[in-house]
């Protein structure tokens, strides 16, 4: 199981300690907060689901302002071209934050953010009908090995989480399956339980709901241990596969904005977090929380950039 909420919490003792009238005085006016992503979603329900405690915590208020587009890219570069004085955050959501720069020319890079705090690390789910031939996640391996390209397989399009997932497994698994995109997971999901497709990858939170109810079978988690919401699912790891991976959204701020600024704002995200109703309100919409400080959430980025960049060298996503 991945290390629990309060454990991470331990961090925060860690974080350099802030005084000063600088500080003191932050913020003193509402705070906006972008959404790179449509009212609605994933990303914008989790945010306005911690505001009403992060305002608490900063004694101010926050504006969700959506900037949709471009799968991210659009409200992505407002918020890296925002004026760094800590009044203006939003969420980035990987992999899509660091692989759309990789994919192509783009108005900003990952190094014009400063982390906050990572919120939400929801792994990679491959799911099968319940029907399926496919028992284990070795099954479908060695059927793929024998049968080159016959699964296909679906996901919420070229370059998301769950493309990257299966370029990944397949690169190790040395195999080769179909990929039929879709436009987003419920898609996926209505397919799967149809049975138009052999497999399914999606996120383990937007799976757990299916997979209570029988409609799905998980056959492998993309976490670095596993989700306690899904104990009984082995992850990529323990079936002998190197991969972690997933989808991150986290909070960040344009680079430059002062460090006292960014540990208070991080500071309030951890003391929103762990608020018993918004665990519970997460825990209704299967969110997997997980904290991390600005430097923790740092390395995190600076892994997945490395990973993505490494992957687009050796077989680029947009091709496949």
């Amino acid at each position: 199981m991945k290390t629990s909420f309060s454990k991470t919490l331990l961090v925060i003792g860690t974080t350099t300690l802030i005084s000063g009238p600088a500080l003191a005085d932050y913020p003193e006016r509402p705070i906006e907060m972008i959404i790179a992503y449509s009212a609605g979603g994933g990303t914008d329900i989790a945010a306005r689901t911690l505001v009403p405690y992060l305002e608490e915590h900063l004694g101010t208020d926050i504006t969700v302002v959506n900037r949709p587009g471009a799968g991210g890219e659009v409200g992505f570069t407002e918020l890296a071209k925002a004026k760094p004085d800590g009044y203006t955050i939003g969420f980035i959501n990987t992999p899509n934050v660091i692989t759309i720069p990789i994919e192509r020319e783009t108005r900003y890079e990952i190094d014009d953010f400063a982390p906050i705090a990572s919120v939400v690390d929801d792994p990679a789910g491959f799911n099968v009908h319940p029907e399926s031939q496919f028992k284990t996640l070795d099954d479908l391996i060695e059927h793929a090995k024998a049968n080159p390209n016959d699964i296909s397989y679906g996901t919420t399009g070229v370059g998301s989480d769950d493309h990257l997932a299966a370029l990944a497994l397949e690169r190790q698994a040395d195999i080769k399956m179909t990929h039929v995109p879709f436009p987003g997971s419920a898609d996926v999901r209505q397919a799967l339980m149809g049975q138009h497709i052999d497999l399914g990858i999606f996120n383990m939170g937007e799976a757990a709901s299916d997979a209570k109810a029988g409609r799905v079978r998980t056959l492998a988690q993309g976490a670095e241990k596993r989700w306690e919401k899904a104990p009984d699912v082995p992850t990529l790891k323990e079936q002998g596969y190197d991969l972690v991976i997933g989808s991150n959204r986290g909070i960040a701020a344009p680079a430059g904005v002062p460090e006292d600024r960014i540990n208070k704002l991080s500071q309030a995200v951890a003391k929103a977090m762990q608020e018993e109703d918004f665990q519970a309100a997460a825990d209704k919409q299967a969110l997997p929380l997980y904290y991390q400080n600005p430097q923790d959430y740092q390395k995190t980025l600076n892994t997945a950039q490395e990973r993505f960049q490494a992957l687009w060298e050796e077989s680029p996503w947009s091709e496949q």
